[in-house]
């Protein structure tokens, strides 16, 4: 199977190279890894450049855009650039460049991928350090795939649209992919170590705005405060919690765009309300 990746990467000088190193070190190699540098301050274009210059697989470009943080949105516009420099591809990835993948990855994802006909997404799990050892990174359900690791069949990836530009993308992503009658899958033994932990840097905004992803998404209040309140407790912030329904409400009030349609609404809020009631 072809397989293309993605990297968005901005001052990613410190976890390139190993990053990198990973991908070189496959048992299956991808046919190609773009690297889109977005507006880096240090050595990202440097690191990434010397690497294409020894594998013909690894190709560099650059992207100017506004020099401001944007959620998910600014991620999601530099792998779309990234996506229009691909060839052709039966896998798409969107990876991060702060990640370690195990030397079997994309063998063991071609397996997968090519035994199972509905199989739309799949990724292996990600791994913090902690003192001198390598946890689960437990801010996610282990069924899910998260967003430094996503590859996706390229049906799947077509028939979702791709990329939602915003904050929340890697969750309607999945839940379109179920919309659309494709499977998701985690692959528990492949431990991909995740070198800067989610979260780092975060802010208020970035909080809700997380909130506003529940409403583009069409959770609905309860749900919203449903879901909030879980990733508060995940995060020991009561705080977080506030923010998340305060940028629901935001986004209510301004009447925001949503993500999905009222049809992908409803089977959202039937499935995320089977999930809810399953746990009870």
């Amino acid at each position: 199977m072809l397989i293309s990746i993605v990297i968005p990467a901005h001052n990613e000088a410190a976890y390139l190279k190993d990053c990198l190193n990973s991908f070189v070190g496959q048992t299956y190699l991808p046919n190609e890894v773009i690297i889109v540098d977005d507006n880096s301050s240090d050595a990202t274009l440097e690191i990434a450049q010397s690497f294409a210059q020894n594998h013909a697989w690894i190709k560099v470009f650059q992207r100017k855009s506004v020099d401001e943080h944007i959620p998910g949105k600014k991620v999601v516009d530099t792998f779309n650039f990234g996506l229009a420099q691909t060839s052709d591809f039966d896998l798409i990835g969107k990876f991060d460049a702060d990640i370690i993948l195990p030397p079997d990855y994309f063998e063991i994802m071609v397996n997968h991928f090519q035994s199972n006909w509905k199989l739309g997404m799949c990724s292996g799990l990600l791994f913090i350090k902690k003192g001198n050892e390598w946890v689960y990174e437990n801010i996610a359900d282990k069924n899910h795939i998260r967003g430094p690791i996503k590859l996706y069949h390229k049906a799947c990836f077509n028939k979702i649209g791709g990329l939602r530009p915003g904050p929340g993308w890697d969750t309607v992503d999945t839940l379109l992919a179920k919309y659309y009658d494709f499977e998701t899958e985690t692959i528990p033994k492949l431990h991909v170590k995740h070198l800067r932990p989610t979260g780092h840097g975060y802010s208020s905004q970035n909080f809700l705005e997380k909130g506003e992803a529940l409403y583009k998404m069409r959770y609905g209040i309860v749900l919203a405060k449903i879901a909030s309140l879980k990733m508060a407790w995940q995060a020991k912030s009561p705080r977080l919690y506030i923010q998340m329904i305060f940028g629901f409400l935001i986004a209510f009030l301004q009447q925001k765009p949503f993500y999905v349609s009222r049809t992908e609404g409803r089977f959202i809020r039937t499935y995320r309300w089977k999930g809810v009631l399953s746990k009870l």
